[in-house]
């Protein structure tokens, strides 16, 4: 690994650490501020509206003005906005800092571009679940950290302590150096790539796979607490579980070709699912939960796709579209999550289980096209 890299896998593993203590508890916070399930999920639908709105026009940026700039406007923001939920006392200050937290998503696209310069001899499939996997390291123990802290002290001390880890990140990152902007080749015609049949065919699987295996998870610890009875050191336990196995997914599986990685990844998210709504027991919520890491693997291995698709030119801006779609599965999932759990709460996982289904027969359909590998050969992106 270069020495970006490695600058980048200590910030992203720090990250990992404090977004870990708290993302897993956020449905239980919410609720302890008085959110009922239907609100939550809304309440999440418009933090996906922020994490989906500015991956385009960051992308776009990060070819026009650098990879690094962006990248340090993110972990910026990320880390005032939590400081904001943090401090809050109320339910619409801590959803404007969930809010402004969400906007930093938006970091996906110049972070997987910068990724693939600094790559080195790793494949764009390796390189990402590679630094992905060291986001996971620092979150295997976030969740259990979290967990203890939450119990004994109230869920509240952790976002103070996760605000004072992001602060290490933030200093971390900003020692990583500037990557050479890429400029457009005279005859390449970029303006016709958004028309590229192969990948706005991708952009919908992508959208399928995506919101298909998000579905179950939105409301997963309010489900665990309220209708299985787990507590919240359980729950935290189980999202330590949950970042090992992403951890483990991610090395194993990132040699992978990107069509099959794709494919393996949803397939991880059914048995998942299956495991929460037919599961009766720490065991088998363990191994749901060590499954979830399906999730991060088939959304590296979709940007790993992008990249074939595409021309290097262009990669910020696919970047950045690919990321939009992914994202924009959080805008929809979660109300529809709460519609569910408000009815009928293991109709959530039933639904989710039909979706993924589908999916991947629609997903294997795609990779298996020949038009596909022929845009791939014709940008000379193979993975």
């Amino acid at each position: 690994m270069s020495r970006d890299l490695i600058l980048l896998a200590l910030s992203m593993m720090a990250w990992g650490l404090g977004e870990g203590m708290f993302y897993v508890f956020q449905p239980l916070y919410l609720e302890e501020l008085g959110a009922s399930p239907l609100v939550i999920g809304r309440i999440l639908g418009a933090v996906g509206i922020a994490m989906t709105v500015a991956h385009i026009p960051a992308g776009f940026l990060a070819d026009r003005i650098g990879r690094r700039p962006m990248m340090w406007l993110a972990w910026s923001i990320g880390m005032l906005a939590t400081w904001v939920m943090a401090l809050a006392r109320s339910l619409p200050v801590f959803v404007a800092g969930m809010i402004f937290y969400g906007l930093t998503a938006f970091v996906m696209s110049p972070l997987n571009s910068y990724i693939t310069e600094a790559r080195g001899k790793l494949n764009v499939g390796r390189a990402i679940t590679l630094i992905s996997a060291f986001y996971s390291t620092g979150a295997i123990l976030g969740p259990w950290l979290g967990g203890q802290i939450g119990s004994r002290m109230g869920l509240h001390t952790v976002y103070l302590i996760s605000a004072a880890i992001f602060v290490i990140s933030v200093l971390i990152v900003l020692l990583i150096r500037p990557q050479p902007i890429v400029q457009h080749a005279q005859s390449s015609q970029p303006a016709r790539f958004p028309l590229n049949r192969g990948y706005l065919v991708f952009t919908g699987v992508v959208f399928l796979a995506m919101f298909a295996t998000y579905l179950p998870q939105p409301l997963s610890p309010n489900f665990l607490q309220n209708e299985r009875s787990l507590s919240i050191e359980q729950i935290g336990e189980l999202g330590s579980i949950s970042s090992l196995g992403i951890v483990f997914l991610n090395l194993t599986l990132g040699s992978l070709n990107a069509r099959l990685g794709f494919l393996v990844g949803q397939a991880c998210m059914a048995g998942y699912t299956l495991a929460l709504w037919q599961g009766t027991g720490m065991g088998w919520y363990s191994m749901g939960y060590f499954l979830i890491g399906g999730y991060r693997v088939a959304r590296s291995f979709a940007t790993a796709l992008t990249r074939e698709l595409v021309p290097p030119a262009w990669m910020g801006l696919a970047y950045g579209i690919t990321e939009t779609v992914n994202t924009s599965v959080v805008i929809f999932a979660p109300p529809l999550a709460g519609m569910l759990y408000q009815q009928n709460p293991p109709l959530i996982y039933i639904t989710a289980l039909a979706l993924i289904g589908f999916s991947l027969l629609v997903s294997l359909r795609f990779v298996l096209s020949r038009r596909t590998r022929h845009i791939a050969e014709r940008n000379d992106g193979r993975i």
